[in-house]
This record gives C-alpha cells, sequence and structure tokens, in this order.
C-alpha cells in the first residue's frame, strides 16, 4: 500500500523534497510516508489532490485511482 506513495510520486517527475514542500513537511517526515509512516487526515487528502487519485486509492482500499 505504501509503495503506492512512491509510484505516484516518481509518475509525477517529483523529488521526495517537492512533495514535503507541498505538504508544509520535513523531507524526513515525507520519506517516512514513503515508508509505511501513518499519514494525518490532510496529508492523506494533500496527497490525493496533488496526485489526483481518491483518498481510498492512496490507502489501498481500491485499484480504482479516479476520484468519485
Amino acid at each position: 500500500v505504501y509503495d503506492r506513495i512512491r509510484a505516484l510520486r516518481q509518475e509525477k517527475g517529483l523529488t521526495q523534497k517537492q512533495v514535503a514542500e507541498y505538504l508544509e513537511v520535513s523531507v524526513r517526515t515525507y520519506g517516512a510516508l514513503e515508508q509505511g509512516a501513518k499519514a494525518k487526515n490532510s496529508e492523506l487528502v494533500a496527497l490525493a489532490e496533488l496526485f489526483e487519485t481518491s483518498v481510498d486509492y492512496r490507502i489501498g482500499l481500491t485499484d480504482q485511482r479516479t476520484r468519485h
């Protein structure tokens, strides 16, 4: 499930630093999210918006990327 966040970031051609800045967190904090640390609700929503997916896709509840 957490490898999705890395794959989505790489598909967009973004660095960890760029996503961390978008989320307004440190690179270390963002790196931890890619390694499986629990994300705050606000981070889940922000990542879904950035990657244009649903939160459900981001957390592995569905394999359908698009938002409903």
